[in-house]
């Protein structure tokens, strides 16, 4: 198989919400007792998981899609490079002015990496002090 068929597979398989991060995140705030609305459009970046009650949003980042600082994040593919720099940056941009949307409307958020989602005890605390209790 040539690379760019690979490549066009590969990112064919990429999903933007339902994704194993998310549905670990999801798993966890339902476990904590919080209940929660998914992927709502009429707010800005439609947030993966919603506490309307709570004016509060949760993201849940890939940290490659969303530039995130980390050893995942920071790497790029080898080919088309200033194609990629190009979107992640874009998508680093958007995040912000969602970010700042959101808080203009008097909504809270969280954003939630990937790369930090092993540590269940430290996740829990996280979500638990952003919302409150349930």
């Amino acid at each position: 198989m040539k690379v760019s068929a690979v490549r066009s597979r590969t990112m064919r398989a990429v999903k933007s919400r339902d994704t194993g991060p998310e549905l670990l995140v999801r798993r966890l705030i339902f476990g904590l007792g919080y209940r929660y609305r998914l992927h709502r459009k009429d707010l800005p970046g439609k947030p993966d998981i919603v506490f309307p009650a709570r004016r509060a949003v949760i993201f849940v980042h890939g940290c490659f899609w969303h530039g995130h600082k980390c050893k995942r994040g920071n790497r790029l593919p080898k080919t088309n490079v200033n194609y990629w720099k190009a979107k992640i940056k874009k998508n680093r941009i958007r995040d912000a002015r969602h970010r700042r949307t959101l808080r203009s409307q008097n909504w809270k958020s969280l954003s939630l990496w990937e790369c930090k989602l092993g540590n269940q005890t430290s996740l829990s605390r996280n979500i638990r002090n952003f919302l409150g209790p349930s």
